[in-house]
């Protein structure tokens, strides 16, 4: 599918309460803070995960947001065994959308970053992961999900716009090539615009 075609099996408007969203399995993670006082949530970062690289399901996912990873399930997760990281939510294959962090609250995505001028991208932006890679296209569902999800988080946060959602790849270059060339922007883009 493309363009608005899609929207005719977007799934239903998402709903935030209280910063978590309605209909979103809720696995909280510790590995949130405080935001900085007087911080506005303005920008909206796309990621990709795939734990271990390049395969999918199997709860590795969730598992590492909380600190549960079984480092002695596959050789790869030694390696990032001593990571504290997170995200606000995850959409995997099948579109199942899963909030580990409240929106008002800190995840810990993005690391070392900047966009337009301000550093540590975490303070005021809000992160989702999509499994996935970078070399491979992302599912019809996972766009169907993300941009429902987009377009209750532009409602909720007026300070978010389409033109601040952005990818990994964007505020940190240097580091990170996600959510990589399989994404496609045009295609958000277009969806998110259709009525």
């Amino acid at each position: 599918m493309s363009g608005c075609d899609d929207a005719a099996v977007n799934p239903a408007p998402y709903r935030i309460e209280s910063h978590w969203l309605e209909g979103a399995v809720l696995l909280p993670s510790p590995n949130c803070g405080e935001r900085p006082a007087g911080a506005s949530i303005d920008l909206l970062v796309l990621h990709n995960i795939s734990l271990p690289p390049g395969q999918y399901g199997g709860g590795h996912i969730q598992a590492f947001f909380q600190n549960r990873l079984d480092v002695t399930a596959h050789a790869y997760f030694a390696e990032i065994a001593d990571l504290q990281v997170s995200a606000h939510l995850l959409i995997e294959r099948d579109g199942t959308l899963v909030q580990f962090v409240p929106f008002n609250r800190r995840a810990w995505h993005a690391g070392q970053s900047c966009f337009e001028g301000r550093s540590d991208c975490n303070d005021f932006s809000i992160g989702i992961e999509l499994e996935g890679c970078d070399d491979e296209p992302y599912t019809d569902r996972q766009y169907q999900v993300l941009v429902a999800v987009s377009r209750c988080l532009l409602e909720a946060y007026p300070e978010l716009s389409v033109e601040r959602i952005v990818g990994h790849c964007d505020i940190a270059p240097v580091r990170k090539t996600d959510p990589g060339p399989s994404f496609d922007w045009g295609r958000l883009r277009r969806l998110l615009s259709c009525a």
